[in-house]
């Protein structure tokens, strides 16, 4: 059969190419939970705005490291009710419609949502393109311009070539405040190692096996046998969907460095861990896990590393004394979750009435006008921290960087009028 070749060419780079130029008026670095949420309340403000994201796809860990579950969304108590909206109500209510979305009563006695990873990279991914932000993946940011007190571009390295992306307002969503540390901002870091942790999808388990069991005879196990098989983490938990032979399993431990080599050997021995895990739960509860094998393997999950130093940092004493700022913009529910030790976690449950609440001062650098953190990289000691990284509230601080920058215009984060920005954000903030 005949068939036309198109002809090629042949091309060469030449000398250094001049850098491709975006422009918004919000340019948003990070596209896991917190970065959507800000990305798309800006751009149903009107504003034009660029994502940006060094991994491949939009989501992050939310989808990248198969976390499966929407922790932080609903108070606590035999009614827990929803303290998180903006798209966490709509995202919910796509995915239930789908019977991708899942609520199952958490044992610390709140909701915690289940989702397939799939139908939530897919509704990120349609609600980002129906809002026609610019989207710019599989980008590194290798350096950021300053003027003053103002952050005024960033320039990335794409394999296509070099980029500069100028806005008026930024928002550091990148979980290791990647934007305010290249720019030579103050950072702050842990000075003691916080894990992390490889989560996997396992096929081929007896879900009704498993319910009978339960997890405490897991852990209990774990505790006896853990090192004879390798395994560092003695607890977590196993999530099964109301369907299906698959389960979620988060049961591994591993550190996260800040280096690439470090945390590319993270990555291999993150799920060097799940592998043995599987050889642990194969062995012991043949019942169970006796036909499971790996479905998925995520990518490192990161629960904390670096953050802004903002005007304010949330304290442990803020969480437990339930301190509302006059600056609120999120609150939340959820139990200390401090990953301080290899082999477990200190938990530190609260009330049913219980709500703490996050400052704007946390998310809004001490030294720039016009950069706000949203999610895990914000201004909180790293226990506070724990009590406030999970998805409700990080969907709630991506709203509160968009409405604040927009709010400031071409002035100052910190001096918006915080009356305004509590009324937009009303849901978020009262029943």
């Amino acid at each position: 059969m005949a068939i036309d070749i198109p002809p090629t060419r042949i091309t060469r780079r030449l000398g250094d190419a001049p850098a491709k130029r975006l422009s918004a008026d919000f340019c948003v670095l990070g596209s896991g939970i917190s970065g959507i949420s800000a990305a798309l309340e800006a751009a149903q403000l009107g504003r034009r705005v660029v994502l940006v994201d060094s991994g491949p796809q939009l989501g992050g860990q939310s989808t990248g490291s198969i976390i499966g579950t929407f922790c932080g969304l609903y108070a606590n108590g035999p009614n827990p009710r929803l303290v998180t909206h903006g798209i966490a109500e709509t995202l919910l209510r796509d995915l239930k419609a789908t019977g991708d979305a899942f609520e199952r009563v958490s044992q610390r006695n709140t909701v915690i949502v289940m989702y397939r990873v799939a139908a939530l990279q897919r509704w990120i991914e349609e609600a980002v393109r129906q809002a026609k932000i610019d989207v710019v993946l599989s980008a590194n940011l290798t350096s950021v311009q300053r003027a003053g007190r103002r952050i005024a571009a960033l320039e990335l390295a794409t394999r296509y070539g070099a980029m500069e992306v100028t806005a008026t307002g930024f928002v550091d969503a990148s979980g290791d405040a990647a934007l305010a540390w290249t720019a030579g901002l103050s950072c702050r870091e842990a000075t003691a190692p916080v894990f992390g942790t490889v989560m996997c999808t396992l096929e081929g388990a007896d879900h009704a096996a498993l319910n009978a069991m339960g997890l405490a005879a897991i852990h209990q196990r774990l505790e006896q046998k853990a090192a004879q098989y390798g395994l560092v983490r003695h607890d977590g938990f196993v999530f099964a969907p109301p369907q299906g032979d698959e389960v979620l399993v988060n049961m591994t431990h591993i550190e996260t460095p800040l280096d690439a080599v470090g945390m590319s050997r993270t990555l291999l021995d993150g799920r060097a861990q799940v592998d043995a895990l599987l050889v642990f739960l194969r062995a012991e509860f043949p019942p169970v896990f006796g036909k499971a094998r790996v479905r998925a393997y995520g990518l490192p999950g990161i629960r904390q590393t670096r953050g802004i130093v903002g005007a304010y940092q949330l304290l442990l004493d803020d969480v437990r004394q339930e301190k509302r700022f006059p600056d609120t913009i999120a609150r939340c529910s959820w139990p200390v979750e401090f990953h301080d030790r290899a082999e477990g976690v200190h938990w530190e449950q609260f009330g049913d009435d219980h709500m703490h609440y996050v400052p704007l001062r946390s998310l809004v650098h001490a030294e720039a006008d016009n950069l706000v953190a949203a999610g895990r990289c914000i201004d909180a000691d790293p226990v506070a921290l724990s009590s406030v990284r999970v998805m409700g509230p990080c969907i709630a601080m991506g709203a509160a960087a968009a409405h604040a920058l927009d709010l400031a215009g071409s002035g100052s984060a910190h001096q918006v009028d915080i009356a305004a920005l509590q009324k937009r954000l009303k849901a978020n903030l009262e029943d």
